[in-house]
């Protein structure tokens, strides 16, 4: 996260001054300007949607806040005492898994801890939740065991050790923790044991097969180099409520690890024999493991914030190539850094291929990445319809998720700026701040976006502090609901009550050869004549974990025609004339 100008730096640097009236107008129109000089030509994006939702618009879609009436009683604590020390301006993550293997999906929310100053009358601690058939969530974080107390940042659910249950990794300001499911209820602490504990500031982290070998690695982000120990960083106006948090090009990068999974319940990093260490290490925020080259093995994309961001193609054989600057991720259209914080993955164009989603910062827009085929890639945010709607906020969690079910993915993102007192700073900037939902309006020759957030709902419309989201169908009735995590408050649980209008089918597959999750399996649904493409994840938006189920949008149509699994061991398997409404469990047979 950095700022377009620091409030001040300690070398002596000058102070900005009160917010003038013109200054963060002329920024955002700059900043427009540079992007429509970048690609908006004749494809400029369309007016975007906003105030009170209509009786028309209402009718579209619609999100309930459901958090406290379904018993979500948790409330992030970032441990600041005014002291202004950087990890408060974080927040945190969440996680959904079936941790009780009941078919219904269950929520794992991270805390944060004291920093110096601050004095709680409990520790902060994460949280787990039960899901109780899609009626309520119980708090089962103690008898689980796994109310970790360090200052947590991200989680992130999988099957590592292939006994059927998914296992949790929590990221944190200090040393990681590895929660091995025990399969009766209960999570057992192996880290010491698995090698995982990494002291840096573990951030975001994805797990796949990185060498094809059927067994689940592990790729953690690291952010920067910072102690609590001594006093906080001297940023901002020395007078009483204007010091504030030092940007992010004042601290030094923290190198990001890949550790292979042995098969024996350890790890080793293999950072250095995989080709992944860099020149000048990133200031890692998000990443996610996806086949960006059609090849049939998961690369790695790792959002920065503040310095270039990393595209590694895997090569098959357990190694990388590092593709960024051939690949034109590394910048956005201008050739500039941003503070890229949330990813996501999908084939937004329609193209049968996975395109890229990032969150910046305030005066920043959000940016997409067009893959154009063989690792090469196209800031095409302005034509889509993505940069002016965003220049003003300050992106975090995202997701590609067809909310509609037309057949389309569309874009959500969880807004919230780092400084709790930006508006001395600069005007027509807050903290908290809306969450935007755009979606896909494809037609004969293209695909744009309109945000659309208004109009589904309170949950939209509400300015929030927000950082993570992590979207799941929790209740089982086939569309994407929202979790939406905020900083130093409760979370944000949005129901999609929406009317239905199109099909959906959901899927959940199981592998055989390889990893039980079937991570890195891509799905192809052919729907009236178009295909829709899928892959299965774990670990994706800022520092959360998705549901891994693929929920599938048939528009109008009633059936899936043909529906192709391509495992990740190279396996294929057909299904014909899957109906509308159903939900398939699809093991990988031989």
């Amino acid at each position: 996260m950095h700022l377009d100008r620091p409030p001040r730096s300690p070398a002596g640097t000058r102070a900005i001054g009160p917010a003038q009236s013109d200054s963060s107008t002329s920024r955002q129109l700059f900043g427009l300007l540079l992007l429509c000089l970048a690609g908006c030509g004749d494809d400029s994006e369309p007016a975007d949607v906003g105030g009170p939702a209509t009786d028309m618009a209402a009718a579209e879609g619609r999100y309930v806040d459901v958090t406290q009436a379904f018993g979500i009683d948790f409330r992030h604590e970032h441990g600041g005492s005014g002291e202004k020390f950087l990890p408060e301006t974080m927040g945190s993550g969440a996680a959904w898994l079936d941790f009780d293997r009941d078919g219904w999906l269950d929520l794992y929310l991270v805390n944060s801890a004291p920093l110096p100053g601050y004095a709680p009358k409990a520790p902060p601690r994460n949280h787990l939740y039960r899901n109780v058939g899609g009626k309520r969530f119980e708090n089962v974080t103690e008898r689980a065991g796994v109310g970790d107390t360090g200052y947590g940042m991200g989680a992130f659910a999988a099957d590592y050790d292939g006994d059927g249950d998914p296992d949790l990794y929590v990221t944190n300001l200090g040393s990681n923790v590895l929660y091995r499911n025990e399969g009766d209820g209960t999570f057992r602490d192996v880290t010491d044991s698995a090698g995982l504990g990494n002291k840096f500031w573990g951030t975001a982290a994805s797990w796949f097969d990185a060498d094809g070998d059927g067994l689940l690695d592990l790729y953690l982000t690291n952010y920067v180099y910072f102690s609590v120990m001594g006093r906080p960083d001297p940023c901002g106006d020395p007078k009483p409520g204007w010091r504030t948090y030092c940007p992010i090009d004042f601290y030094r990068a923290q190198p990001d690890v890949l550790y292979r999974n042995r098969g024996d319940g350890t790890f080793e990093d293999i950072t250095e024999a995989a080709g992944l260490v860099v020149e000048e290490p990133g200031k890692g925020l998000g990443c996610v493991a996806t086949d960006l080259d059609d090849d049939g093995d998961l690369d790695l994309f790792v959002a920065n914030d503040g310095t270039p961001n990393f595209l590694f193609l895997n090569r098959g054989d357990g190694t990388f190539e590092d593709a960024t600057l051939i690949s034109g991720v590394g910048y956005n259209a201008l050739g500039k850094t941003e503070a890229c914080m949330g990813v996501a993955a999908g084939d937004l164009d329609g193209d049968g291929d996975f395109d890229l989603f990032a969150t910046n910062f305030s005066n920043e827009s959000n940016t997409l990445w067009q893959n154009e085929g063989g690792g090469v890639f196209e800031d095409s945010t302005a034509r889509f319809g993505l940069a002016t709607s965003s220049l003003p906020l300050l992106g975090f969690g995202t997701a590609a998720i067809d909310v509609d079910q037309d057949g389309w993915l569309d874009l959500v993102v969880a807004n919230g700026h780092i400084l709790d007192n930006v508006n001395l700073y600069y005007q027509n900037i807050e903290f908290a701040e809306p969450n935007l939902l755009y979606l896909a309006r494809p037609n004969e020759t293209r695909v744009t976006f309109e945000e659309v957030g208004a109009r589904y709902g309170e949950g939209f419309r509400r300015p929030e502090p927000s950082r993570g989201l992590a979207v799941a169908d929790w209740d089982n009735d086939g569309d994407w609901d929202l979790l939406i995590t905020n900083s130093n408050q409760a979370p944000t649980l949005l129901r999609n009550d929406s009317p239905r209008r199109h099909g959906f089918v959901r899927l959940r597959l199981r592998g055989t050869s390889g990893n039980r999750d079937a991570i890195g399996a891509r799905v192809i649904a052919e729907v009236s004549g178009r295909s829709q493409h899928f892959e299965v994840r774990a670990g994706e938006s800022y520092l959360s974990t998705h549901d891994p189920r693929i929920l599938i949008g048939l528009g109008t149509a009633s059936q899936i025609d043909r529906l192709e699994v391509q495992w990740p061991g190279g396996g294929r398997q057909v299904l014909r004339d899957v109906p509308a409404g159903s939900v398939q469990v699809i093991e990988e047979t031989d």
